[in-house]
Parts: C-alpha cells; sequence; structure tokens
C-alpha cells in the first residue's frame, strides 16, 4: 500500500497554510482522506466560498485540487471508491462532486451538524453545495471500538488495511481524526485539531506556525480533544505520527518519506 501525501488548497491564515489531504492506493481502489477545494469552488464559487477565497488569500490554482492531482498520478476520478472525512467543512470538502461515485465516510453528528448547521460558525463552515449532486453517504457511529485507548469506528476492515474515525470534537460537532495503518505504523490525520506539543517536530525552528497557533487548541477545541492527543503522543508516541491539517511543515516531512 502506498501512500500520496497531497495539499489540496494553498493559503494564508496569517501565515502560508496548506491543507493536508490523503490518497491511499487501497486493494478496492483509491481512498482519499480529505478533499481540499474542488473545481467548482475556483470554477463557480458559491457566495460563502467566494468570501473564504478572498479572506483567506486563496490563490485560484486548479491544479491543487485532489481530481487533478489524481489524473496526474495516473489514475481516473472514477478509481477514487472512497472518500474519509474529517469533517465537513468547506476546506475540506470541497472536490466531493469530483469524485460523485466513491462513498463518502463521515461521522453521523458531522452529517447532523453539516446538514441542519446553527448559529453564525456554523452556516459559515459549511457550504452545501459540496453535497447538492448527492454523495453515497456512508455514516458512521462510535459504539465502543477501540484504537489506542480511545473510542474509534472501523471504515475499512484489516482486509483492506486499517482505517479509523476517531472523534475529536469540538471544532465541529463530529470533528475526527483519520487513523490509517500503514506498513511502518498508524499515522493520525487530525483534520483541524492542533496542538503545537504533539504534532510532527513542532517546534522546528523553520515552521511557519508562529507560537500563537498554539492558541488554537484552546480556542477551536475543548479540553478534552487536546487531552487525548497528548495521552496518544505520551503513551504511544512511537507508534503513530500525527499531523495537523494546515501545517505545512508536517506536510514537507512527510510528503518528502513517499
Amino acid at each position: 500500500m502506498r501512500i500520496h501525501h497531497l495539499n489540496c488548497m494553498t493559503f494564508h491564515f496569517g501565515v502560508p497554510s496548506i491543507t493536508h489531504c490523503l490518497l491511499i492506493e487501497g486493494r478496492d481502489g483509491l481512498i482519499l482522506v480529505d478533499t481540499g477545494l474542488g473545481l467548482a469552488d475556483y470554477d463557480n464559487p458559491s457566495l460563502i466560498m467566494r468570501a473564504f477565497l478572498r479572506i483567506n488569500r486563496v490563490p485560484r490554482n486548479r491544479e491543487e485540487t485532489a481530481v487533478r492531482q489524481v489524473v496526474r498520478l495516473g489514475y481516473s476520478p472514477e478509481d477514487v471508491h472512497h472518500v474519509v472525512l474529517t469533517h465537513l467543512h468547506l476546506d475540506h470538502s470541497g472536490g466531493l462532486p469530483d469524485f460523485p461515485r466513491a462513498e463518502v465516510h463521515v461521522s453521523t453528528p458531522e452529517y447532523l451538524a453539516a446538514m441542519r448547521p446553527r448559529g453564525i460558525f456554523g452556516r459559515c463552515g459549511y457550504d452545501a453545495t459540496h453535497w447538492a449532486h448527492g454523495p453515497r453517504w456512508v455514516l458512521h457511529e462510535f459504539e465502543g471500538d477501540k484504537w489506542f485507548g480511545l473510542p474509534c469506528a472501523q471504515v475499512l476492515g484489516p482486509s483492506l488495511r486499517g482505517i479509523v474515525l476517531v472523534p475529536l470534537f469540538g471544532h465541529s460537532a463530529g470533528h475526527c481524526g483519520v487513523g490509517v495503518e500503514t506498513d511502518g505504523g498508524w499515522i493520525l490525520h487530525c483534520g483541524d485539531a492542533y496542538a503545537r506539543d504533539v504534532m510532527i517536530k513542532p517546534d522546528d525552528p523553520l515552521s511557519p506556525f508562529p507560537k500563537w497557533a498554539g492558541g488554537f487548541e484552546r480556542t477551536l477545541f475543548p479540553s478534552q480533544a487536546i487531552v487525548q492527543l497528548r495521552t496518544l503522543k505520551r503513551e504511544h508516541g512511537n507508534e503513530i505520527v500525527t499531523f495537523s491539517a494546515h501545517d505545512p511543515t508536517a506536510f514537507a516531512r512527510l510528503a518528502s518519506t513517499t
């Protein structure tokens, strides 16, 4: 099994940032973890997407879309059989229309929050045009399975390599990390969860993430999610590589190893 690390959206939120997605060559076709933005977000953006692109100074680079990168790797969009989402915020789900045949895996509470958004943050965080095509939803509950001591939901079973959703609620109602078993051990895509003392080489002096970026862990996440990540780091740090979706330094390190 091979994992490709893809940057599916460059943007500037105080500092240069990226949207880190994974493309996994599985036995049952390709598996995409998060999508970044899609072609329609650049060609025919919704009103909320236009605001997002302008506020975050997003270069309208269609070549960064997941579907364009899939094609450059020699595949067809139809080869993507599964999309696994950390959450449904617009910067993580924009590519869904580019893979209309894929099964889309997401936690049940996240699905419900996106279908019935509440409050200004809910309404501004989701873009319903991303699922107007009617995706083949696969909803996941957390019913007692454990992953390194944390609750989890099996997305794809052992015969297809282990892929699990790990609840890291708070940034959104059903926000999850996505754990992927590789030949060298587990990696955990933490979505928008960010804890500077947990992520891969967080004290690298070359990292563009300033010290205030660590404040996101207090403002965007309840303490429990950060406690979970710190517990994983303390008890299983040699077994799991964790990274945040928007950390360009971690992306550069991981992308260089594949």
